[in-house]
């Protein structure tokens, strides 16, 4: 891990936080261009702007170009996405199962989140020596706690055992350049990180994107639910947990389901209702950065000027929605044809299924410019993993199906009813693939499942031996994915992961 860079990337970003919320403030400070870790923390506003410097960590994989995008590495892992854009070799990598140490994105995600964990461990040592407001600081500190735990369960799910740091490092520290930990003593970290969330006093929502208790407790569900299956395999007790923790996100009446697919790609419903957490964007400051890649490549239909045909959904996957399904259907999940941005009268046929639910109308077809937020904790993946987790625990029963039952009464298919305890599991697991697809959430269920959706049957495989639609067969070694390079030759104290 870079620390001096790091160091500098928090200053940086604290000053730029300062800037925006308070100039006079800014200025009045003694000598700025002097400012350290060491000498920053002496006001409040330095607590804040230091734990919104964690959130910037969120947003470094959604960048995308004719490079592709790290976002898109646990994607084209399922086997349910395509691509047009050649020169993306890290997409094919992954994609045709010929991933290696070498792949961009994995370094991207390594480098970004380890980022985000130390300008976590930052705010962590020095906002208690701060004198502020102690709820206030309390509540930063769980935001940051929050932020911390989140960066490490999407690194140990990714990469297995991995550097576990938690103090703030020079380059005289013991951390500088650490051994591995093991996934169980990773999750015990995440587990009291997301307590010490749960206990600092956030409120139940957060209309600016902060994190928020509905942010905590559906993360504590999902890595409950996690720790229920691969590798951990901790079984009743901990479906037991995340039904419970699911459960309670639910009673509080907090988030509804949006009444429209139309709401997901609405700028107007970011942080709201059925959007628990959410990675933030603002256009003309800082707009999102994906649409360029769910366009078709130079199909001339946008504003636009890079179309890079980044990423859309195999036609297998596409077309294997139920007929009834609103998901399945144009411009809900997926769209297939559009207007030319010469001649909006003009509809082309786009020769793929492009991912519509992240698609900004405004930006593509004026602006060029998106207001959209990336969804990270949706309401559905909450009643989704309680009906999963209640199930597993009591069998069917009529919360289990109430749950499942509101996200396929949005997608205007029949409830389930009257299942065995097997039926509904791989019902519900059904649902997750098709309402949580393109989410970067379906490649950690087969993980965590150690599971894979035929597209052609219908029915989940063996994640070990399961055929991607277009011929690649997962084995072993894609259960994780591999080390970075640059990480195991800059620390000889890590071992690469078995296959690569």
């Amino acid at each position: 891990m870079k620390t001096i860079s790091n160091k500098t990337g928090l200053l940086a970003m604290m000053f730029a936080a300062l800037f925006v919320t308070g100039c006079s403030d800014f200025l009045d400070e003694s000598d700025p261009s002097n400012f350290t870790v060491e000498n920053y923390f002496t006001k409040p506003e330095h607590a804040r702007s230091s734990v919104n410097a964690i959130y910037a960590a969120l947003r470094d994989p959604m960048t995308s170009g004719f490079g592709g995008g790290t976002w898109m590495m646990t994607e084209f892992a399922t086997g349910l996405a395509a691509t047009d854009l050649g020169q993306a070799v890290n997409s094919y990598f992954v994609k045709d199962l010929k991933n290696t140490s070498d792949n961009g994105y994995g370094q991207a995600y390594w480098q970004a989140y380890y980022k985000g964990i130390a300008n976590a461990n930052i705010s962590i040592a020095k906002i208690p020596t701060i004198t502020m407001d102690a709820a206030e600081a309390k509540r930063l500190m769980g935001e940051a706690y929050f932020l911390r735990a989140f960066y490490y369960f999407n690194l140990v799910r990714m990469f297995g055992s991995i550097p576990l740091i938690t103090d703030v490092v020079n380059l005289q520290s013991e951390q500088l350049r650490p051994a591995q930990a093991t996934p169980d003593e990773i999750y015990k970290l995440i587990v009291a990180d997301l307590q010490t969330a749960e206990a600092s006093g956030l409120a139940w929502t957060d209309a600016t994107g902060k994190v928020s208790l509905g942010a905590v407790k559906s993360l504590m569900a999902r890595v409950y639910l996690t720790m229920a299956g691969y590798p951990l395999l901790k079984g009743a007790e901990y479906y037991t947990l995340a039904a419970k923790k699911a459960e309670e996100v639910i009673d509080s009446k907090q988030f509804k389901l949006f009444s429209s697919y139309n709401d997901f790609h609405d700028p107007n419903k970011k942080n709201i209702e059925e959007n628990i957490f959410m990675i933030q964007y603002k256009t003309q400051i800082i707009p999102s950065q994906w649409q360029v890649a769910i366009i078709p490549y130079n199909k001339n239909i946008s504003q636009y000027s890079d179309e890079t045909g980044g990423i859309y959904a195999t036609a297998d996957f596409a077309r294997s929605f139920e007929t009834a399904d609103l998901r399945g259907k144009e411009k809900q999940f997926f769209y297939t044809k559009y207007t030319l941005e010469s001649d909006r009268t003009k509809e082309i046929d786009l020769g793929g299924y492009f991912i519509w639910k992240h698609f900004d109308v405004t930006a593509q077809t004026s602006t060029s410019n998106s207001d959209l937020n990336w969804p990270v904790i949706r309401y559905a993946d909450v009643l989704l993993m309680y009906a999963e987790a209640s199930n597993e625990v009591n069998g069917p029963g009529a919360k289990a199906y109430d749950a499942v039952n509101a996200v396929r009464t949005r997608a205007q298919l029949a409830n389930l009813a009257g299942l065995s305890k097997d039926a509904l599991r791989e019902a519900i697991w059904r649902e997750r693939w098709y309402e949580l697809c393109f989410e970067n959430i379906t490649w950690f269920d087969m993980a965590r499942l150690r599971k894979a959706f035929n597209v052609s049957t219908k029915k989940f495989d063996d994640y070990i031996g399961h055929k991607f639609s277009y011929g690649p067969v997962l084995a072993e070694k894609e259960l994780l994915f591999p080390i970075p390079t640059v990480e195991i030759r800059n620390n000889t104290k890590l071992n690469q992961n078995k296959g690569y």
